[in-house]
């Protein structure tokens, strides 16, 4: 484990959230099947890092009460969202962890934020070293240089990032948080910087020796 790691779980943990270190994303299935027991209601957002890591399948596989939002739009889609919020255990990564032991986190429908602010009885959190950055300043270049391009690719957004494969913001000397593009389909219009959990250990955060997701 390197210092830097070491630190944002250090930092971490004094802010109330519950770091867990595995060398290989094969760890990462048996450290989630020890933290939510079988048959437990679970839920997602969207994550490379779980597809990769092989969570998604597990959560497909029948070991849980999957809330499953696949394939749903308009009020079905709603429907699950408002049920996900009530859940056991909500799955995610993080477009960003500092070593302060931050979260960071930017979102379009803001589903997946919401459920990390507040709502399911925990939340676990997977993360690839390559979203460790030293802090908030390097979280806001991250998510626009890093994150949010292959994203809006994948989901098939008609955005400037999508084409030229950093944001706008970028462009200008100091850009802010919330600068960007103005495009109805704009994955970046909520940002939510989780710097300490009152309800500790509630969230949890798994970080893989491994590169993961965007």
């Amino acid at each position: 484990m390197t210092d830097t790691i070491k630190r944002t779980m250090e930092n971490l943990e004094r802010n109330g959230i519950k770091p867990f270190f595995v060398e290989t994303k094969e760890e990462v299935v048996p450290l989630v099947k020890s933290l939510v027991p079988k048959g437990s209601s679970v839920s997602n957002g969207g994550s490379v890092s779980l597809n990769e890591a092989g969570v998604f399948s597990l959560l497909e596989s029948g070991f849980y009460d999957f809330i499953d939002r696949r394939g749903l739009d308009g009020e079905e889609l709603r429907e699950c969202y408002t049920k996900a919020f009530g859940c056991d255990a909500y799955f995610c990564s993080s477009n960003a962890v500092t070593e302060n032991g931050e979260l960071y986190n930017v979102d379009g429908n803001s589903n997946r934020v919401a459920c990390i602010v507040f709502g399911p009885r925990q939340v676990i959190m997977v993360v690839g070293i390559n979203k460790i950055v030293s802090d908030i300043n390097a979280a806001i270049k991250r998510v626009k240089a890093c994150a949010a391009p292959p994203n809006t690719q994948r989901l098939n957004c008609k955005t400037p990032c999508a084409v030229t494969g950093h944001c706008i913001s970028l462009d200008s000397d100091n850009p802010l948080m919330c600068d960007g593009c103005t495009s109805p389909q704009r994955i970046c219009c909520n940002y939510v910087v989780t710097a300490r959990q009152r309800h500790k250990d509630r969230i949890k955060v798994i970080i893989v020796n491994e590169k993961l997701g965007y």
